[in-house]
């Protein structure tokens, strides 16, 4: 009789309980949301208001970058967002914390730099008693923020973050800060991710009215003279190679703003130079008498136009901006055109042809000759400018440049030719000083294999030279030109100028900042003479680590050209070769 085999059936695996609702801290629920966001990368400084959400952060695999000042976090946060074009993190706890950050959630504001900040605050039940490191954080920063929360229930926090990161990356991008309390960071609630946000009354203009944009067009072929005035908001849009092809298609020049360079290459036969207060006198000659001024994602602030009444007179003006807030706000325009700068001029290059504007740019090239960007050279003394050309030979150009406030700024505005957009990081509309060192951190650990160069004043590096632990914990490869003329630069020209040489109280002293680099375990150097500067920057870039290199300039050398205060951009001096 033949043997039956038993055919052995595997009983099925148990099925895996349905997940269920995920019960998590308020703390816990933050630290999730970063994770959903992408963020990777954020910058803080912990204090006992938000203790739960740093204990959260143990281990999280989100990397915190742990300044030693609060404005140290929030502009690295700054430099990180505007190489990125993604937002910033920044984490402070209540009370001095949150205050500590105001200067840099002002200075993203003025800016359009987004970021999302998250202020401890202390518990629901103290708020509004003066408890111990309470600050109505809120009503502070109110004017300075594209929007602000307060949590007052856990379960509301995947909500808010979600809003929150949504609302500083989209229309124009801008500061968003959520404040946490204590207990609500402890309290635990059920954790529920919004896939999509919706908010009613938020809704930016990204395309533009096709009916402006045909007016916009026509103005374009009817033009002689057409100039476009181009601003961070091409930065911003990533609409760089548009406006490039845009400007090669019609022939039409280009000037910029200071927040505007490297978005059209300064290499560039079309590119006419930065306008404004210590712009070029073409760029600024052109801006006068123009035709057809076109503003693209420029806001025409106070430095660009000088006295208004005698801004570019002779021009029907465009302006075109994703915020309709700021058209019309500071010079009436005649074609208002509100939308995203890329999508608009991806829009218009299909309308527009070759405008003939052969005798516009030999006229502009003409001012150029008569009024050329210089200095005068000095055998054996070494001159900012100088500085700044050996930089540009050194890096052909590739470095990525941040910079802080003052004469410094403006050399390397005017000096370091910039090819690319996202290059250049600087404090634009608010002129924050101590801006550019701990930016210079961002900017290095979002693009860890570019040569990144922070151009310092030696006043405004001291305001935040604690950040040099940071950089040499961290080992960051920044490097650090000081340009040291042993005052405050720009507040010492304008007493030249307009108070007799009344310095008054802007010789600063400093350190030996050789002695305090190498006292943080950084290369620190020194340069007097042209010979040595060339030596320093050769060293400086080859050297793996962070370097400090002051160099040694004349106290008195000053900014050229420059609209006095209160002058139309036609009323530049100082000629440097008078």
């Amino acid at each position: 009789m033949e043997t039956q085999k038993l055919e052995v059936v595997p009983e099925p695996e148990a099925s895996a309980p349905a997940a269920g609702p995920r019960v998590m801290t308020g703390a816990e629920m933050l630290v999730e949301c970063l994770k959903r966001e992408g963020v990777e990368i954020m910058f803080g400084y912990p204090g006992g208001a938000v203790l739960p959400i740093y204990d959260a952060l143990y281990g999280s695999g989100i990397r915190h970058i742990l300044t030693r000042h609060e404005q140290g976090a929030v502009h690295a946060a700054e430099g990180y967002a505007r190489v990125t074009g993604r937002p910033g993190v920044v984490l402070a706890t209540s009370g001095p914390g949150a205050t500590n950050l105001v200067t840099g959630i002002a200075d993203a504001y003025m800016d359009s730099t987004p970021l999302v900040l998250f202020t401890g605050q202390v518990a629901t039940d103290l708020i509004g008693s003066d408890s111990f490191q309470e600050a109505d954080i809120i009503g502070i920063t109110m004017p300075i923020t594209k929007h602000s929360y307060q949590v007052r229930d856990a379960a509301d926090i995947p909500r808010v973050v979600r809003e929150a990161f949504h609302i500083a990356a989209t229309g124009r991008p801008g500061p968003v800060l959520i404040d946490v309390p204590k207990n609500v960071a402890n309290q635990k609630a059920v954790f529920e991710w919004p896939e999509r946000v919706f908010i009613r009354g938020y809704n930016p203009t990204y395309t533009p009215n096709p009916t402006q944009l045909s007016k916009v067009t026509e103005a374009i072929r009817e033009s002689r003279r057409p100039l476009l005035y181009v601003g961070g908001g091409v930065v911003h849009s990533g609409a760089a190679e548009e406006l490039r092809e845009f400007a090669h298609k019609t022939g039409i020049p280009v000037v910029s703003t200071l927040m505007g360079l490297g978005a059209f290459p300064s290499a560039d036969p079309l590119f006419v130079g930065m306008l404004g207060m210590h712009g070029t006198f073409a760029a600024n000659r052109a801006v006068m008498e123009c035709d057809l001024l076109i503003a693209v994602g420029a806001r025409f602030d106070d430095r660009v136009t000088g006295k208004l009444e005698r801004f570019s007179p002779h021009s029907k003006k465009v302006h075109i901006d994703i915020d309709p807030a700021e058209i019309g706000k500071n010079v009436a325009v005649d074609l208002p055109l509100v939308g995203d700068v890329k999508r608009v001029l991806s829009a218009m290059l299909p309308e527009v042809g070759p405008v003939g504007t052969k005798a516009w740019l030999e006229q502009i090239r003409a001012w150029d000759e008569q009024w050329p960007l210089g200095y005068k050279a000095e055998p054996g003394v070494l001159k900012p400018q100088q500085v700044l050309e050996m930089l540009w030979d050194a890096t052909q150009g590739e470095a990525i440049l941040t910079t802080e406030v003052g004469q410094h700024q403006m050399w390397a505005a005017l000096f370091y030719r910039f090819k690319h957009p996202r290059q250049w990081v600087t404090s634009g509309g608010l002129g924050t000083m101590g801006f550019g060192f701990p930016a210079a951190m961002g900017v290095q650990l979002a693009k860890p294999g570019e040569t990144v160069i922070c151009v310092a004043g030696d006043a405004s590096f001291q305001m935040n030279i604690q950040e040099l632990q940071t950089v040499a914990e961290n080992d960051l490869p920044v490097k650090v030109a000081i340009i040291n003329n042993g005052f405050l630069g720009m507040v010492r020209q304008w007493q030249q100028l307009f108070y007799d040489r009344r310095y008054a109280e802007s010789r600063v002293g400093a350190p030996d900042f050789v002695k305090v680099a190498e006292a943080y375990g950084i290369r620190g150097l020194r340069a007097q003479t042209p010979e040595e500067a060339r030596e320093a920057i050769r060293e400086m870039l080859a050297h793996p680590g962070p370097v400090v290199v002051d160099f040694v300039v004349p106290e008195e050398e000053n900014v050229f050209p420059m609209v006095p205060p209160g002058a139309g951009t036609d009323e530049m001096i100082g000629r440097w070769d008078d």
